[in-house]
């Protein structure tokens, strides 16, 4: 019966992230440095939070956008934080996560033969939900700008099927992240053309140089801002994702929405209500904590001898693998010889070849005995 499935589907991968998590846990003792999971707990609060919507029944469906005053509690959030102004009734959904509100926006936006921009090395995640719309995905190389899109980058590939940027900051895996001068370069770039910004900002809360700045602070027309629970307050299980979008867009997002998830969870919803308003602060102590973490991961990949770019945000290094060696060789090998598993850069689009991602949302006792094993490979 495979010959039923549809084409597109059939043509796209499993993630090389999870595959190569799904190797590494085969090994016994290994010192896992992959997966972008905060090690964190909930805050007790949100837990309490969610515990109260069971205990009161609150098992439901909600408006399919979310409920009102989750919406209202988001669009308070990106306010204060970001300086972005939305309406809670007509511009915010609640979606199944940060990954759920891509999808939605892909597939309310392209159509089969539209080209998206996507800087490179970027998140695996983009590509296939690309792809399942019939458009293309166009990677621009990033590498010889430290990682970072540059307004002349970005012009040189527009083209008359341009539709979409993919602009995702701090970024996975590189960690870096956009000034309002560099965000405002690339606005000018894109303003009053047929096409769109979908930025994802799900790991806008850890952010170490100073306050995040949204695009959509500065080209709110043209742009789709994707954010969430699951990194800034360590609740990724909860599956809770927010899209902001201009009133014309969100409504014909809302559509798509609906007949994929109906809604997102209830309890989820009442724990983010918590986590949004009583806890919207909650962050601070994670990513104080996250830095300490980078600045030693740093220190170490140094005095190791790796090359890498100190990232201004979320809980990634993105490090050059000495020599010419393959990145899934070189990974497959630090599992096998050193029990250490890191992510190889070929996971992230081909111009991670030559890259492993490290993570450091880990302990500090963990990341020290996985960097021990990782400078015995140098």
């Amino acid at each position: 019966m495979e010959h039923l499935v549809n084409p597109q589907v059939k043509s796209i991968a499993i993630s090389g992230i999870r595959r190569f998590f799904q190797l590494a846990s085969q090994v016994e003792d290994v010192v896992s440095l992959t997966i972008g999971q905060p090690d964190f707990p909930t805050p007790e609060h949100v837990k309490e939070a969610a515990k109260r919507a069971i205990d009161d029944n609150f098992t439901v469906y909600t408006a399919n956008a979310g409920m009102p005053e989750l919406r209202k509690a988001a669009a308070d959030f990106v306010k204060e934080k970001y300086h972005l102004s939305y309406d809670p009734e007509k511009e915010v959904i609640v979606t199944v996560g940060a990954t759920e509100a891509i999808d939605i926006a892909f597939r309310t936006l392209l159509s089969p033969g539209d080209e998206v921009l996507l800087p490179a090395p970027v998140y695996p995640g983009y590509e296939p939900l690309i792809r399942l719309c019939g458009a293309r995905p166009v990677f621009i190389d990033t590498r010889p700008f430290r990682f970072k899109l540059t307004a002349e980058a970005l012009e040189r590939h527009l083209t008359g099927r341009t539709k979409c940027l993919v602009l995702s900051y701090p970024a996975n895996p590189t960690g870096v992240s956009y000034s309002r001068e560099e965000l405002a370069a690339i606005a000018r770039v894109i303003r009053g053309k047929n096409m769109f910004i979908l930025a994802d900002e799900i790991y806008s809360e850890i952010v170490y140089g100073g306050p995040h700045v949204s695009i959509g602070e500065i080209l709110r027309e043209q742009t789709v801002v994707i954010n969430g629970l699951s990194k800034s307050h360590s609740m990724t299980g909860f599956r809770i994702g927010f899209l902001f979008a201009p009133e014309d867009l969100a409504k014909q997002m809302l559509k798509v929405h609906q007949y994929n998830v109906s809604c997102a969870s209830s309890v989820s919803q009442r724990a983010a209500v918590e986590a949004l308003t009583k806890g919207k602060d909650d962050p601070a102590r994670m990513r104080e904590e996250y830095k300490k973490r980078r600045d030693y991961v740093y220190k170490r990949l140094k005095e190791a001898g790796f090359e890498t770019v100190l990232p201004d945000g979320a809980f990634y290094f993105f490090v050059k693998i000495p020599g010419n060696a393959n990145s899934f060789d070189f990974c497959l090998n630090l599992v096998r010889e050193h029990k250490v598993a890191v992510v190889p850069g070929s996971a992230f689009s081909p111009f991670g070849e030559g890259y492993f991602r490290l993570s450091y949302a880990s302990s500090m006792d963990v990341l020290k005995e996985g960097l021990d094993r990782l400078a015995g490979a140098r």
